[in-house]
């Protein structure tokens, strides 16, 4: 159990807690939240005993086993697994006991050292803890490199690594999410849900709170408030109670009443894709979110660019990827073909490494292509978010200046009020960015992209380092804008409720992904499954190959050589038949697109283009299914060419 009594904690000028009292009981899994700077990570350090309350007590059952990640690693040459195991303090000490034993000759002693190991789960350490490097986002051949051959982001995954390993009845994560992207966010959660200790959770990501807890702690105004259930609850529950203090019903009722405006507009526009029916249910549920957050010191709207053009950006058989000194080039995408429009909401997925930053840095112009066509319009107005635009910041200048930088001419009235927005009230705005917290470079980052008035938002992980309320402003606002976004994201809520359709980047290619964020969980589920039979495979062929003696091994490589080549046209008759589809495809969702435009069955003069565009979709479902029926015959011939030649 862990009880706070009637706690005070004041850090420098500002009081933090007064008169707190909190009780949570062994198996509870309690997210954190509040806004930046209330003091979440100062709980934290109450219970491990790295600060004393000013008043009252703080009491934890004792015998309590903690594990908790340290926000700092050194970059040591010791292997990242070796990093990993050293987290299980008891079982390197009983490992180093039996290494002294062994130099001795204690053979009673040995032998009582191994039935320790046993008791402590240590023969299996090694396999644990490269089951949790992969988990979260490492590759076999990762394991033997030095932890000081990762960036600052991998060596983070490897310090959640270490702590997840660490035996423990308690454990405390401070923003476990940062760092991963949604591959690994997914796994982490379904990791945490099997946890069977107690959890406290820091967390800004609400679709990870609603998965992983039963319960919620709000610091509310130097006090905490226990809630059942999760994030979702937490949210409802204190809506009702905000609702019955008469200062903010109106606020509650203001917010409701804007988003089921806005709601109502994107209804006659949305698409029959999975990806925008989600975020028509998610924009829907919005209405209720924001009565929630009627108090937030965040509200802001992203202005579009007044000139357009069509299409806004037009990559063309492009290569992308990087080129070294010496000229050698690592391609990530290649025969990458899109045509961005005006309005398109796409989000971008796609496994750890697969090329989605390298994707939207190619199409800043930032990251030259190595081969193709970049094809910008005239028009062409981009707002581009990454986490290394931080570091650009001058951190001697203030918000203020930032902005009056960028529009010299603008009314100073007019940009404190809209810093405000972003939650730079009074003198912040006046304050030095290099005084500012990881969050706060976020939300300026994000005001200066939005003071610039863009027609195509390119965002790269934009939520890290923002807290809740931020999160739920950033969304809003995105969900309203009227120019195209392209985002990468591990916050689901935010991409339900801003994109209508995913591209999914992988295996060298990015194409249109016809689903949701359920169905690329289960893709993403089925891919892992596969990656994992084919290993199982290599290695029995490996195995298998090393059995054979050498003669029979070239016959056998030749026979397969043999093979491949009898198969390798029908696999190409197979191949551009998939491709032909996917064109049509798109360009029949294109044409549907269009015709859910309602003007268009009530406007008199756009008759003959209703007609045109309702013939053009028949054309399109007739040659789609020729081409269905080429594919599967195709398909089918293969089938029964490889069991023949097999057989």
């Amino acid at each position: 159990m862990i009880a706070l009594r009637q706690v005070s904690l004041q850090r420098g000028t500002q009081t933090l807690l007064e008169g707190a009292d909190l009780t949570l009981h062994a198996g509870h899994k309690a997210g954190i939240v509040g806004p930046n700077g209330a003091g979440k990570s100062s709980l934290f350090k109450l219970l491990l005993g790295e600060l004393s309350p000013d008043r009252g007590e703080v009491e934890m059952s004792g015998g309590q086993r903690i594990a908790h990640m340290d926000q700092e690693v050194e970059a040591l040459e010791r292997s990242i697994v070796d990093y990993v195991l050293d987290g299980d303090r008891e079982l390197r000490q009983t490992e180093a006991a039996l290494e002294a034993a062994r130099d001795r000759g204690d053979a009673h002693r040995e032998a009582e050292l191994h039935g320790a190991i046993e008791a402590l789960d240590g023969y299996s350490a090694p396999a644990r803890a490269a089951q949790l490097l992969v988990g979260l986002g490492f590759v076999q051949a990762d394991l033997d490199r030095p932890l000081a051959a990762f960036s600052g982001g991998w060596r983070m995954r490897v310090n959640l690594a270490r702590t997840l390993f660490k035996p423990s009845d308690l454990l405390l994560l401070d923003e476990p999410t940062n760092h991963l992207d949604l591959d690994a966010l997914l796994w982490l959660e379904q990791w945490l849900t099997r946890y069977p200790g107690t959890l406290l959770l820091i967390s800004h990501d609400r679709d990870f709170l609603d998965a992983v807890c039963d319960h919620i702690v709000h610091f509310d105004r130097r006090s905490l408030v226990l809630y059942r259930g999760n994030y979702s609850t937490f949210e409802r529950t204190r809506a009702e109670k905000l609702a019955l203090q008469q200062a903010e019903a109106a606020k509650q009722q203001a917010r409701r009443e804007e988003i089921e405006r806005f709601v109502a507009r994107f209804r006659y526009k949305a698409t029959k894709a999975r990806a925008a029916q989600s975020r028509l249910k998610t924009l829907e549920r919005m209405g209720d979110i924001a009565v929630a957050h009627a108090d937030s010191p965040f509200h802001f709207t992203i202005p579009a660019a007044d000139k357009v053009s069509h299409p806004l950006l037009v990559l063309d058989e492009a290569r992308l990827g990087y080129r070294d000194d010496a000229g050698r080039e690592t391609v990530q995408l290649d025969g990458v073909k899109l045509t961005l429009l005006p309005g398109q909401r796409i989000g971008l997925l796609g496994p750890n490494g697969a090329g989605k930053s390298t994707l939207i840095k190619s199409l800043t112009g930032d990251l030259p292509l190595l081969s193709g066509r970049r094809v910008a319009g005239e028009h062409l107005a981009i707002g581009y978010f990454a986490q290394h635009q931080l570091e650009g910041l001058d951190l001697a200048a203030t918000p203020f200046m930032h902005v009056q930088r960028l529009s010299p001419t603008a009314a100073d009235l007019d940009i404190r009020k809209f810093l405000g927005g972003f939650g730079f009230h009074g003198d912040d705005v006046f304050a030095e960015v290099g005084r500012f917290s990881g969050g706060e470079k976020a939300r300026l980052a994000l005001a200066l992209v939005a003071w610039q008035k863009p027609n195509l938002l390119l965002l790269d992980e934009p939520t890290n380092h923002l807290d809740l309320e931020m999160r739920e402003a950033l969304t809003e606002a995105l969900a309203s804008f009227e120019g195209t976004v392209i985002i990468v994201s591990h916050d689901r809520h935010l991409l339900r409720a801003t994109v209508d359709e995913f591209w999914r980047v992988a295996d060298h290619r990015v194409e249109p992904f016809d689903g949701d964020l359920e169905d690329y969980r289960a893709w993403l589920k089925a891919r892992l499954e596969g990656e994992r039979r084919e290993a199982r495979a290599d290695k029995a062929d490996r195995q298998a190959e090393a059995d054979v003696p050498r003669e029979d091994r070239k016959s056998a490589r030749r026979a397969a050589a043999e093979l491949r080549e009898k198969l390798r046209p029908l696999k190409k008759q197979r191949d551009r038949a998939e491709q032909a589809m996917e064109r049509v495809q798109a360009e029949l969702a294109a044409v549907e697109e269009t015709l859910g435009d309602a003007e268009l069955y009530t406007d008199p003069s756009r008759k003959t283009e209703l007609t045109e565009r309702l013939g053009r979709q028949g054309e399109l479902k007739s040659h789609l299914e020729e081409l269905e029926q080429a594919w599967l015959e195709a398909e089918e011939a293969l089938e029964a060419m490889e069991a023949e030649l097999s057989g």
